[in-house]
């Protein structure tokens, strides 16, 4: 069946047709406009409608490069449905390498946003306007958050079958079930009953290899999963994914200087050594135990912490 015409920021986009748009959000004081960047690829087939996102938190650059790859392979003439990628979502924040905009504020706690609110808040809503509300699935990208390093991960409602089909075909290292946070983009599109996935890897600021390839081939997956688009695919599946239900943060019992002797994607036993964290003379202050087993799915980056500071986060997993 022939895909319907796609309108979004004023425009149609054909069956067939690839469009990029620049949707106005706002006037700089020297009223130069700044816009969100959008690229619509409209299918010559009927199908699911599948947003892509990045830089919600404009720090957070490794979805940038996995939507120009995904968009470098998907030929509107072999696509089922369509594209519509985001990106840059938070170009205030892109532009500064910054998580926040201007005013400080975290856009991913500013949905679904209003047209009188904040910056925030009317660039959440121009985005739910625009992007979800024309929208079926929708997959969202991320990092961790400075000065974190993330290992690859799929967090979504696993509860919900379709979630959990698209979270399995994605074929991340890990699968989280994760409740959603207030205010967040995948909190207000699963209220429109929109499956969406939150992709973690990597740090801000950064490029991560291995990251960005497991997002091109997860997004891709899923698009054979939603039946819109196998000509790309070519490789055998990866394992399985690890289902995790919860996950839990080790925290600083005192502050100095942290010493890991654990790494990304490391199995961790109940009471297991992590590492110290001593003083700048290289006195022992205290000894890093785990209080489970599970395995090592973020860490912090800079050794300088404080008591309290989150240093590991571990993904719980039964014995």
């Amino acid at each position: 069946m022939t895909n319907p015409t796609l309108e979004i920021g004023g425009v149609a986009i054909a069956p067939g047709q690839r469009q990029r748009l620049e949707i106005p959000v706002a006037q700089l004081p020297t009223r130069t406009t700044i816009s969100l960047p959008v690229v619509v690829i409209n299918g010559q087939y009927s199908g699911p409608r599948l947003w892509l996102s990045a830089a919600i938190h404009g720090d957070e650059i490794n979805g940038v490069e996995i939507i120009r790859q995904i968009l470098s392979k998907i030929k509107a003439k072999y696509l089922y449905g369509a594209i519509i990628a985001v990106p840059v979502v938070n170009v205030f924040g892109f532009i500064e390498q910054s998580r926040y905009l201007p005013d400080r504020r975290d856009l991913n706690r500013s949905f679904p946003g209003s047209p009188q609110g904040s910056l925030a808040s009317r660039l959440a809503h121009l985005f739910m306007t625009e992007i979800v509300n024309h929208s079926t699935h929708g997959i969202d990208l991320h990092t961790a958050a400075q000065p974190r390093i993330n290992l690859p991960q799929i967090r979504g409602n696993l509860r919900d079958t379709e979630t959990y089909q698209c979270a399995e075909a994605f074929g991340a290292p890990l699968m989280i079930h994760a409740t959603t946070r207030d205010g967040s983009l995948r909190q207000a599109a699963s209220k429109q009953g929109i499956p969406v996935l939150l992709y973690e890897a990597g740090e801000a600021c950064r490029f991560d290899a291995k990251g960005i390839e497991i997002g091109v081939r997860g997004i891709l997956q899923v698009m054979d999963r939603l039946e819109m688009y196998t000509h790309a695919l070519t490789e055998d599946l990866p394992s399985p994914s690890l289902e995790i239900e919860k996950t839990k943060w080790i925290r600083a019992s005192r502050g100095g200087l942290l010493h890991l002797e654990v790494n990304l994607g490391d199995k961790i036993e109940k009471k297991q050594f992590l590492g110290i964290i001593t003083d700048a003379f290289g006195e022992i202050l205290a000894k890093i135990r785990s209080p489970d087993h599970g395995v090592v799915i973020g860490q912090v980056q800079n050794p300088l912490v404080n008591q309290g500071d989150a240093v590991v986060h571990l993904a719980l997993v039964k014995r």
